[in-house]
């Protein structure tokens, strides 16, 4: 679960410019984690060479995909009736369509789907997008294809993303695939496999190229960034394998940072997802060093229960996580912290919950993502734990810590009024088509009056009003970022 679910976006369906040779139209929706969205652009940018043309009228495609989560059973049962509509379509509009599945739960539900209940023609899993145009040959001939075979070396560092979606001022780029943390409830080893990073050289032609093309802002993905690790290739869990050479040369997480900060000093840097136990203090010191790296770690911690964090098999206690945190204040004083939190694990008690409640009390998060637990089949906790926490208890410990959360929001919000931020404009506000909204390098969303600024300027704004999550300002001009 230590993936920002991002509710809003669920479900977009992707556009991206037409190749007038293309005749053949693609229809692409996804669902899950920001890592979801940037396979569905790998994906679209293989399929753009193979002679599609995406749409958004699903009646009219020749090939529908859904990229797909397999980390709540929510999600999934969104993807079900996605499928469901999907086929609805195929029957009684458009014969010809093939559908396919991508992603998580392609991995995890590869022969229901394809064999028992026959709703898809092709099942892709997270490591297989390259053989895409093999698969769909087989489906040309009329045959059902399969690829969910999790490799140890493909990171897609070769292959350049079409930006799907995108405001042309921010971009996810990966930086490592996989996970090696085998937390109990969490299905991604599982489905996307062991951790391997990309080569940091393919990192950086890609923050180069993005900013060419006028991008400002830059996310480093991973299922967990701090973990980045780069010998030369190869799987991270081998790296006492390799040679002197290779160890003595090899690029860590926060000597990736800097790599990245010092390409394209102008360039705001963020990443996310980052894990306790491996968030170095020299992560944290590398992002002191450099004013382009955003200062905002995505922190989850899923409990503030020791006794729980061992059972979850998360690798640090409450002590070391509240020490970690002490330490990034200490380092950064006006960094913001998030996180992600899990109640109802299989065994939590009210003291076990009221740990959770404390450890918020303590942080005082900016802002968070948190989740009732739901039994994923295939994990540890699925297959050894039972989930005897009634759903009326996780309902309302739920409830608890959203309530505690938005307090805490408004706290942390309120410390801005009277200050200056840095906003990077992305679009226009939802509320009002006068005003600006963007980003500080907190991640907190700033409005302000539109006046001469354009989308993707850095604006020095004055807050003079927050909501809980919104900082309300006026202009004083642009950074000296521009």
């Amino acid at each position: 679960m230590e993936k920002i679910i991002d509710e809003n976006k669920q479900g977009q369906s992707l556009v991206l410019k037409h190749k007038k040779e293309n005749s053949r139209k693609l229809f692409i929706e996804s669902y899950g984690c920001a890592m979801n969205f940037s396979d569905s652009e790998i994906v679209a940018s293989i399929l753009t060479n193979e002679g599609f043309n995406t749409t958004q009228k699903l009646e009219e495609a020749d090939l529908v995909l859904v990229n797909t989560c397999s980390i709540r059973d929510k999600a999934e049962q969104t993807v079900r009736k996605r499928l469901e509509k999907y086929n609805a379509v195929k029957r009684d509009h458009n014969p010809k369509m093939k559908v396919g599945v991508l992603g998580c739960m392609a991995e995890r539900l590869k022969t229901k789907f394809l064999e028992e209940e026959k709703i898809v023609d092709l099942v892709v899993g997270p490591d297989a997008y390259k053989d895409l145009p093999n698969l769909l040959a087989e489906v040309d001939e009329g045959r059902d294809a399969i690829n969910v075979i999790l490799s140890k070396e493909e990171t897609y560092g070769d292959v350049s993303p079409v930006r799907l979606n995108s405001n042309g001022v921010t971009a996810f780029v990966s930086i490592t695939r996989g996970c090696d943390n085998m937390c109990t409830f969490c299905v991604v080893p599982f489905t996307r496999g062991r951790e391997r990073s990309r080569d940091p050289q393919s990192i950086i032609e890609e923050i180069n190229d993005l900013w060419n093309r006028g991008y400002k802002e830059i996310t480093l993905l991973g299922q967990n960034v701090d973990s980045y690790l780069w010998y030369g290739g190869g799987l991270k869990k081998d790296f006492d394998k390799a040679s002197d050479l290779q160890k003595a040369t090899a690029v860590s997480f926060s000597n990736l940072l800097e790599l990245c900060a010092k390409a394209q000093p102008k360039m705001r840097i963020r990443f996310s997802t980052s894990n306790p136990q491996d968030l170095t203090l020299g992560v944290v010191e590398t992002m002191a060093k450099y004013i382009n790296i955003c200062n905002h770690i995505h922190l989850p911690v899923q409990s503030g229960s020791n006794r729980i964090l061992k059972a979850m098999n998360r690798l640090h206690t409450r002590k070391e996580y509240m020490e970690l945190i002490d330490n990034i204040r200490q380092i950064i004083p006006n960094c913001a912290i998030s996180q992600d939190m899990i109640v109802g694990f299989p065994t939590e008690t009210e003291d076990d919950f009221q740990d959770t409640v404390s450890l918020m009390e303590y942080v005082k998060y900016n802002f968070g993502y948190m989740y009732k637990y739901s039994e994923r089949p295939g994990t540890m906790a699925g297959r050894n734990m039972e989930d005897d926490v009634p759903e009326e208890t996780k309902k309302r410990r739920l409830q608890d810590i959203v309530d505690l959360q938005r307090i805490h929001s408004e706290i942390k919000t309120k410390e801005w009024l009277n200050t200056t931020v840095e906003v990077l404009i992305e679009k226009e506000s939802k509320k009002s088509n006068l005003q600006w909204s963007g980003r500080t390098p907190q991640n907190i969303v700033c409005v302000f009056p539109k006046e001469e600024f354009k989308v993707g300027d850095f604006v020095n704004v004055k807050v003079t009003d927050c909501t809980s999550a919104t900082l309300i300002g006026e202009a004083l001009g642009l950074s000296e970022n521009n």
